[in-house]
């Protein structure tokens, strides 16, 4: 059996380890313990292994570095129109003094969220309705800039400030939705009618581009007409230019064939007869003929009687 002695030193000895493990601290990532050595502050471990004096040192409090998001309930605030709504805010802030945020204030998270509704109220309560639910960034900015500004001194930093919802009363939501509906159905028309008159443009200017084209191609038309009148009118023209120095070039050969036969008087008069006798087939009604030629024909008229006389 063992005896009294060996379970007083087993004990002791179990005292002394649950002792020396308790004095062995490991701070975790993006964390960071506040130690406190006969209830001062002794200091701030940060992440890896830490050794503690047993009883007089202990962790007052284990704080979280990471940045954290809160989501506050919606809080009720007044515009400056005197319109009420509920609005609720995302507030995102990391520790960057666990020190300050251990000591600077009883309770931080609810802290800020009352400062922030103090704020929210402050910010809405000097817009209207209409720049209320259009400035939301506006908002945010000026949030987080008073938030950031208010937390310093407990070692938080604001990061981000958004407005979640924003619910005004039931009676001005219908408005707003009848408000909207009037407003699409203005635009559709506006569409509606924008669309009739691009519409009918474009009829218009399809018929002037008809009328256009129909007018280039008469005027076409109308051009070569006028060249196959002109190409015609030429070549009847030439035709009878060609058919002028035609007879003009056998009159000429007549001529010289004439000239080259030294014809007589006599035969110089008888072609003048025959020249009249086939002037006299044409529509004339009355031919003038010269003396000279009247003599001769008088003269072959007689010869003519002479001969017929001597016959008989």
């Amino acid at each position: 059996m063992i005896g009294l002695g060996a379970i007083v030193v087993i004990a002791i000895i179990v005292i002394l380890l649950w002792l020396l493990s308790s004095c062995i601290k490991i701070v975790p990532q993006a964390h960071a313990f506040i130690v406190e050595r006969l209830g001062g502050y002794q200091s701030t471990w940060s992440v890896g292994v830490h050794f503690k004096v047993p009883i007089i040192d202990k962790v007052a409090r284990k704080v979280r570095l990471k940045e954290q998001v809160m989501d506050f309930p919606p809080q009720p605030v007044i515009t400056k129109d005197n319109v009420t709504m509920q609005i609720d805010t995302v507030v995102f802030f990391q520790i960057t003094d666990p020190k300050l945020f251990t000591y600077g204030v009883e309770n931080p998270i609810m802290a800020i969220e009352n400062l922030t509704a103090t704020t929210l109220r402050n910010i809405i309560g000097d817009l209207e309705l209409d720049q209320t639910l259009t400035s939301r960034e506006t908002i945010n900015t000026q949030m987080r800039a008073n938030l950031d500004i208010a937390t310093d001194p407990w070692g938080i930093k604001v990061n981000r400030v958004e407005l979640k919802n924003i619910i005004p009363p039931r009676e001005i939501q219908d408005s707003m939705e009848k408000q909207m509906k009037a407003e699409r159905e203005r635009r559709e028309s506006i569409l509606r009618a924008e669309g009739e008159k691009k519409s009918t443009v474009l009829v218009a200017e399809g018929k002037k581009e008809s009328a256009i084209l129909e007018a280039q191609a008469e005027k076409e038309a109308a051009i070569l007409r006028a060249e196959a009148k002109k190409e015609a009118m030429i070549r009847e023209a030439e035709g009878k230019a060609q058919a002028i120095e035609a007879v003009q070039k056998a009159t000429a050969e007549g001529i010289r064939f004439l000239n080259e036969a030294q014809p007589n008087q006599s035969v110089l008069t008888l072609k003048s007869l025959e020249a009249f006798e086939k002037a006299a087939d044409g529509q004339a009604t009355k031919i003038i003929i010269p003396s000279e030629i009247q003599g001769i024909a008088g003269l072959a008229k007689a010869t003519a009687e002479v001969i017929q006389n001597e016959g008989k």
